[in-house]
């Protein structure tokens, strides 16, 4: 198949603090002057005050015993735990800024480590996803792929990082909450600035779904319910194929601005929307299906290796250079489809999960509730 560009604008970064400073979006920027003030939120730094890193004394720190000999100073807090049906903050700021980027390599359960964040005041949160598939590794510990991309890297062994830009213009809170019955371990690292955010800056958005298996001849929304003014700036697919056979048939749409029974958006198939081609090069191999992985700046696939019948891959795509702007609503919806006899299409009931990462003005409308426990954890 053959894959169509959606030709539209867009400037680098998914957001900028200011018009007047477009040109900071990318490297070619970076020797210019800012008013803003770095600061970074870590264990280390649960405040993210200025000169107040490292301070925690042997009595408090989580690493006590490995550094009882040095004290004070000497990584004696660098990570967190967070107890069974608990919610922790790993982060509050006061006043206008961005965040630049976010690191951690959490343990525990991915699907039942929520991460949220929430911008100004706000009670409804403008970002709730399971860890792994915010950073596009919705597959588990150990199942974690390898992402060079812009928007996301996950580095070895489970290095996640984040460079979507968050601002914000009065404060910010972000949450993780771990929804299983054991305990999970966190060493993480928030890095932002603080500055002035012009009024016409939008917000960043983040939403999970899942539905296992998919219902017979439906059809997946990734998002719905979205209203306001914004730009659409990326998705993550984690799709278990149910079924033998080829799975990425389907076409993603999006529905613009009070979209009828059409889109305005309508791609040619999964693999196409993710900028692959000709079912990522699926083969034969040893009696397996193969597939041939890759990650590049905007877009990616990856196919996890597991011994149960159903077989599983990760894709992403950001929209860096291509947002899908909208002024009044957006809906993105996937077909889930493969091939039978006589060269005809098959409805698949597959496993899918999704993250729709976007911009917007506030006031957003609240998500959805997420699955329950036992409809977010990925089964063997």
């Amino acid at each position: 198949m053959r894959y169509v560009s959606f030709v539209l604008a867009f400037v680098f970064g998914g957001v900028l603090v200011s018009s007047a400073h477009a040109q900071l979006g990318g490297i070619e920027g970076l020797y210019r002057l800012k008013d803003a003030h770095s600061r970074s939120i870590s264990p280390e730094n649960l405040t993210g005050g200025k000169g107040q890193g490292g301070m925690a004394t042997l009595a408090e720190g989580s690493a006590r015993n490995a550094a009882r000999e040095l004290g004070q100073g000497w990584k004696v807090n660098p990570y967190i735990r967070i107890q069974p049906e608990t919610t922790v903050t790993l982060g509050e700021v006061n006043g206008s800024g961005v965040i630049n980027h976010i690191w951690m390599t959490p343990v525990g359960d991915y699907r039942l480590m929520i991460l949220r964040c929430y911008w100004d005041g706000e009670t409804e949160p403008s970002v709730e996803v399971p860890v792994g598939d915010f950073f596009a590794a919705g597959w588990g510990m150990g199942k974690e792929p390898r992402i060079t991309s812009l928007a996301v890297c996950v580095n070895p062994r489970s290095g996640f990082n984040s460079y979507w830009q968050m601002p914000f213009r009065n404060a910010c809170r972000v949450t993780l909450e771990n929804k299983g019955d054991k305990q999970a371990t966190l060493y993480y690292q928030m890095d932002y600035s603080l500055e002035k955010v012009e009024a016409d800056v939008p917000y960043f958005h983040a939403q999970f779904r899942r539905v296992n298996p998919l219902a017979a001849k439906d059809v997946y929304t990734i998002v719905d319910g979205i209203e306001g003014r914004g730009h659409y700036v990326g998705t993550y697919l984690a799709h278990g194929a149910n079924s033998p056979g080829w799975w990425g048939e389907g076409e993603i749409k999006f529905y613009i601005d009070g979209d009828g029974e059409f889109p305005t958006i309508c791609g040619t198939g999964e693999e196409d929307y993710f900028c692959g081609s000709y079912g990522y090069n699926e083969h034969n191999v040893d009696g397996r299906d193969a597939y041939e992985s890759f990650s590049s700046p905007y877009t990616g696939f990856y196919h996890v290796q597991h011994d149960g019948p159903q077989r599983r891959f990760g894709e992403y795509r950001w929209h860096v250079t291509d947002p899908v702007r909208f002024e009044d609503d957006l809906k993105v919806t996937i077909q889930s489809l493969g091939w039978q006899s006589e060269g005809r299409y098959l409805p698949l009931e597959d496993d899918l999960a999704s993250v729709a990462y976007w911009y917007q003005l506030e006031p957003h409308r609240p998500f959805p509730p997420l699955p329950t426990k036992d409809r977010l954890i990925v089964t063997d």
